[in-house]
């Protein structure tokens, strides 16, 4: 429906993105993972105006660049465990978007944003704290890179693809080894 809201992701280079999906699916609640593994930049478009989000969103992406960040920990959320990511560059885009789409956003959305990729959630916070110890044993940090933003339809637990934004110029990087 026209009024299902929109969420705005980052969209990872191919080899990071396939690292964070792996360890979502092997450790997020089968019955809870209805979506990939993403960054979210904005929990909460309004719907009923897509056609500007789209305009607003190709205007920035048309002169982006790739924005290489870096995997630099673990975080443990209580009842869960996501990736803590550096990456100055997406902070700065997301700054600027949320100063275009000021008047639209949640309080949720007016916040400050800390980047992370959530791969395990909902779960006992006994299995949270001993994934949390598991991973962050041998923890290295790694690079990966923001190759475009992806838009979304929120349909009340699955997303449904509603746009793809490439930077130009994004070829894939390297992720974790």
């Amino acid at each position: 429906m026209a009024d299902d809201p929109l969420i705005l992701t980052a969209q990872f280079d191919d080899a990071s993105f396939a690292h964070f999906q792996a360890m979502r699916q092997r450790h997020f609640p089968p019955a809870r993972n209805h979506i990939p593994a993403h960054l979210t930049l904005f929990h909460h478009l309004p719907g009923h105006r897509i056609s500007w989000v789209v305009q607003e969103l190709q205007g920035i992406c048309l002169t982006a660049a790739p924005l290489p960040g870096r995997v630099a920990g673990l975080r443990f959320l209580g009842k869960g465990v996501a990736y803590d990511l550096d990456c100055a560059g997406l902070e700065q885009l997301r700054s600027r978007l949320a100063a275009i789409f000021a008047t639209v956003l949640t309080p949720q959305d007016r916040q400050r944003i800390r980047p992370h990729v959530t791969i395990q959630n909902k779960v006992a916070p006994s299995e949270a704290r001993r994934l949390f110890d598991d991973l962050s044993t041998g923890f290295q940090p790694f690079p990966f890179t923001v190759t475009g933003l992806l838009l979304w339809r929120y349909r009340g637990g699955p997303w449904d693809p509603a746009g793809r934004f490439p930077f130009p110029g994004a070829a894939d990087a390297p992720g974790p080894g």
